[in-house]
Order: C-alpha cells, then structure tokens, then sequence
C-alpha cells in the first residue's frame, strides 16, 4: 500500500513551523502510544507512521529533501549516512523533550550538519543513452573551504574542547528528582568549538561557490532514470560529510526513433509498388549503423518488421531490445497522364482476390443498408 502523505499525516502542511509539527507529533503520539493502546494493532501503526512522518518533518535537511523528492527521497532506506536519509524509528521521549530533557539515553559528541543532498536535471539524446557518454556539468553549492581545508579554524589549530560539556557535546542539570541531559548548547553537541574563525568562511568551513564536474552517463539510461553520485553534494559544516549529488536523466526527442523501454520503433514509408510487389529497404539503426530489411508481397500501412537485438541496451546488463518498424504505405501524388491511364486500367482488370479486405468491408455495408430497408 502507498505511504501516506507525510504532512497529511501530521495534519500539517509545508509552511508549518517547528513548533507546529512538533504539537500535531505529541498530539498523535500520546493518542497512539501502544502502552496507552496495548494489543491495538491499528493505533500502533498510527503511531509509527506518526513517529516516521515527524522523524523527516522535524529534521531540517529530512524535510527539504522530502519537499524536493517526496517519498522517492528515502527509497533506499539509508540513514543520515545514507543519500538522502531515511526513517530511524519514531522515539517517543521526544515530545516530552521540552520538560525532561532527552531521555533516550543518547551520550556522547554529535556530528556537525551533514551536507544537502542535491538534484540536477541532465538531458541526453538517444545516441547519448545508447552508447553512455560524460558530461560537464556545473552548479552553484556549498564547498570546503580551501583557506581553513573546511576546518573553520584559521590556523588549523583554534579547534578545542567546548568548555561548557568538556567535550562530551552533553550537559547535566538537576530538575527536583530529575537529573537532565541535554545537547550542550555552546557546541551544539559536537564537543569542539572553534576559537579563530576563519576569516575566508566565518568558521563555516565552507563557502558558496559555482563547481563543475565530469559525470558518467551509462549506457541504457531512460527517461526519469535517477543516478547518485555519492558525497558529490554540498559540503558539510566544519568538514563533516557532504551531502551527495542526484542527476535526474531526461531524453530527449529524437527526429527518426521513438522508444518505448528498452525497443526502439520507426516509421519507414514504402511506395505503393514495393507493398504490392515485395521488395526490400534500408533502414537506420539508433546505433548508427543500417540494416536491409526484405518488405513481403501485399504488405499494408501498419504491418511491422522485428529486428531482434537492434534496439536500446538494458540498464546495467548485456541484453538489447527490439527494433520495430512500421511500414507506411503512401499514395502516388503528381501523377502523369500515362500513369494515371496505367492505374485506370489497373482498375478494370482488378477482381475480388486483390482487395479482399475492401471487399469484405463493402459487403457488410451493403448488409448493413439492406437491414435498414427491412
């Protein structure tokens, strides 16, 4: 079964704040909670797709990504280490958060602000699809800073232990009977603080910047294929991981072929002789090459010809598919007298066995009339 729309879910929308998300999450998770519900196999599920909507909705680089890409985003399951991230399991502690402090029992130094993910939308043409081909391509982004080597230290040596936690990216405060842990507001949890900003980035560790790039295109891609280059995206905060690059391949019209797949179709245009008579043609190939083809005696506009393995490549295999041709039959024009002559008689010496489709086509209409007069 289809996901349900994240923010519908939440019965939010994507101009809600935070703290707007984080109420509708509360709401539905206390409603939900399986110890509140226990054996209630319909509120448990309510309560994880609660917990997986507000695990991306929360989550600042999560939700962009899934604005940008919907579902699609988190399709490979990977974490925060993984593309485009995915669902890590709902933690209901969260919503109590505000009045307890983190109480899943997380410890230790949290990494800085992974890098956006990014999309770039190439087009190729056909040929380009068949035989694979590199691409420059060149997008603004955030990338290491190459004064600080993406340290955000001026000297590479300003980097020291946050003297609020002492390097744990945690802190401990007594609530009455409650001792409270919490992500250390000075670092914000990564343990470290930078004393010399670099000047170049602002201890960033990174900066805005137009990049290029050379990309490989494999053979067989089609329209809405998706590749990802991974750690080819933003950079991270402070040199911590980039993010990763997706191209999202569109192909583009072409003059002789159209695809459907991995088979390729084109139109061939025959003149009326070579239908009646039989004969043969040559015909293009998208790989570039040609190809005879051997037309039968009789053929009409519509009939097809298969040339097995002259069509597209498969994806990521060794296989090809099909090349169909459709044979278009066209009517003389600018005839000359004589022509016309050979055709007229052409027409008095014609019996039933050269038009039996017609034939038969007349038949049921005459039929058809004479029912009408009874």
């Amino acid at each position: 079964m289809a996901k349900r729309d994240f923010y519908e879910v939440l019965g939010v929308n994507k101009s809600s704040s935070p703290e707007q998300i984080k109420s509708a999450y509360r709401k539905l998770a206390v409603k939900h909670h399986p110890d509140k519900n226990p054996g209630d196999k319909v509120s448990e599920e309510k309560f994880k797709e609660a917990s997986e909507a507000y695990n991306i909705l929360s989550d600042k680089e999560r939700k962009q990504n899934y604005d940008n890409f919907g579902h699609a985003a988190f399709e490979n399951g990977g974490g925060r280490q993984g593309g485009f991230g995915g669902f890590s399991g709902g933690d209901f502690s969260d919503i109590f958060e505000d009045f307890f402090g983190d109480m899943s029992g997380r410890s230790g130094r949290q990494e800085r602000e992974r890098g956006q993910d990014l999309k770039y939308e190439l087009s190729v043409d056909l040929r380009e699809a068949y035989l694979g081909v590199k691409k420059e391509i060149s997008f603004e982004t955030l990338v290491s800073c190459e004064k600080c080597n993406g340290t955000g230290s001026e000297k590479s040596q300003g980097i020291s232990n946050c003297g609020t936690c002492g390097g744990s990216g945690r802190t401990r405060a007594s609530q009455g009977f409650f001792t409270v842990e919490r992500t250390c507001p000075s670092c914000g949890g990564s343990g470290q603080v930078i004393t010399d900003p670099c000047e170049s980035c602002n201890g960033e560790g990174r900066k805005r910047k137009n990049r290029k790039i050379e990309v490989s295109i494999p053979t067989g891609v089609d329209d809405g294929s998706r590749i990802r280059l991974s750690g080819e995206g933003a950079a991270g905060q402070s040199g911590s991981q980039p993010g990763d690059l997706y191209l999202f391949i569109s192909i583009q019209q072409h003059s002789l072929f159209e695809r459907d797949g991995n088979n390729i179709f084109c139109n061939v245009p025959i003149s009326m002789v070579e239908a009646t008579l039989g004969g043969s043609v040559e015909v293009p190939t998208v790989s570039g090459g040609r190809a005879k083809v051997k037309i039968p005696t009789g053929t009409q506009t519509g009939d097809q010809l298969r040339l097995s393995g002259k069509g597209m490549p498969a994806l990521r295999s060794v296989s090809f598919g099909d090349m169909i041709i459709s044979l278009i039959v066209e009517t003389p024009t600018n005839l000359s007298e004589k022509q016309k002559q050979i055709l007229r008689d052409f027409k008095e010496e014609s019996g039933h066995n050269n038009n039996p489709e017609g034939d038969g086509f007349f038949s049921k209409v005459r039929d058809f009339w004479d029912d009408l007069k009874n």
